[in-house]
């Protein structure tokens, strides 16, 4: 399958309460949302793996009032085009810093979460002079998505099993689709540790129906962005120590919920506590500002608690210059 325009999937798309635009990048259509006024400080929301813009919509509207708020698809997910064999941290990073320029256009925040927090730090250190303020890492896996880190556990000890079994039985572009026999053998196929967050990683919830079908945010999201992580092309040329050495600007890291099983050593969360300190010592080194906030949070906080993380935003931005 070559590349695959918004049009292509024309019938995978839902509905949602702010209007979407597709702005022309040169290799890829990036889908995105405008909210707010145009006279406001510019926010940049970069969503995590396997989400479209819309996993921010609540957020968005708590925002409005204090920032133009910006919310993008990355390519591969949502609207936005999907391409075959190019999909890595480098890639993505200059598809956003792409988007500052054509549509932005003027210096912003740019907050990400979960691997939208690793391209954030990737704007952080590689960005153009005067395209980026500060960023928000709202709970990224750093060190731990990497097949083999300098501290801590690696893909393969974390989500990376999960993201395997996504390429495996969906394939990429959808090519296999086979989602009835991937909930069948993820109980089997998975470590034990990794059991409890199934239903999270399908998508469950009190109405969810059980994972009869897949949710609208996988729907919306090529699999071969799942075997990108799991085989540590996504990091190709962008190893995570040199990116936050090279920080430029003040960074606010935000560590969520996680645990670490004591006979494994498998993570379940986005960062160890060895890996965000070290995270935040890299920042720190640069000599930028750099605020480290652990939360009693959800892993997508912007999501289930729209309120709490526009309010962490906003007391964050005031200290900004």
């Amino acid at each position: 399958m070559g590349m695959s325009e918004a049009a292509d999937r024309a019938d995978t798309f839902v509905p949602h309460g702010f209007a979407e635009q597709l702005v022309d990048l040169g290799e890829i259509r990036m889908n995105y949302v405008a909210e707010g006024d145009p006279g406001s400080p510019a926010l940049l929301l970069i969503p995590a793996q396997g989400e479209s813009w819309w996993g921010y919509e609540e957020a968005i509207g708590l925002l409005g009032s204090a920032f133009q708020v910006f919310a993008i698809d990355l390519r591969g997910q949502g609207r936005s085009t999907w391409t075959p064999g190019r999909y890595n941290l480098n890639t993505w990073g200059r598809d956003v810093a792409n988007f500052l320029d054509l549509v932005v256009q003027r210096p912003a925040i740019v907050a990400g979460n979960s691997s939208g927090g690793v391209i954030a730090a990737w704007l952080a250190a590689y960005a153009k002079p005067g395209q980026v303020r500060g960023v928000v890492l709202e709970d990224p896996p750093l060190f731990s998505s990497q097949a083999a880190p300098p501290y801590g556990p690696g893909m393969m000890q974390t989500l990376g099993p999960m993201f395997a079994a996504w390429a495996k039985w969906l394939g990429k572009q959808w090519s296999i689709g086979d989602w009835d026999g991937m909930v069948d053998a993820l109980p089997h196929e998975l470590p034990a540790f990794l059991h409890p967050g199934i239903g999270f990683m399908l998508g469950d919830g009190p109405d969810s129906g059980a994972f009869a079908t897949p949710p609208q945010h996988l729907r919306e999201y090529d699999p071969e962005w799942a075997w990108a992580w799991a085989n540590d092309t996504a990091n190709a040329g962008c190893d995570h120590a040199d990116m936050l050495a090279q920080a430029k600007v003040p960074v606010l890291l935000t560590h969520h919920f996680h645990m670490t099983d004591p006979d494994t050593g498998r993570l379940m969360g986005a960062m160890t506590d060895i890996q965000a300190q070290q995270a935040r010592r890299l920042l720190e080194s640069t000599g930028r500002p750099v605020t480290y906030t652990p939360l009693d949070a959800p892993h997508t906080m912007h999501g289930p608690e729209a309120q709490r993380y526009a309010d962490v935003i906003a007391e964050w931005a005031k200290t900004l210059c």
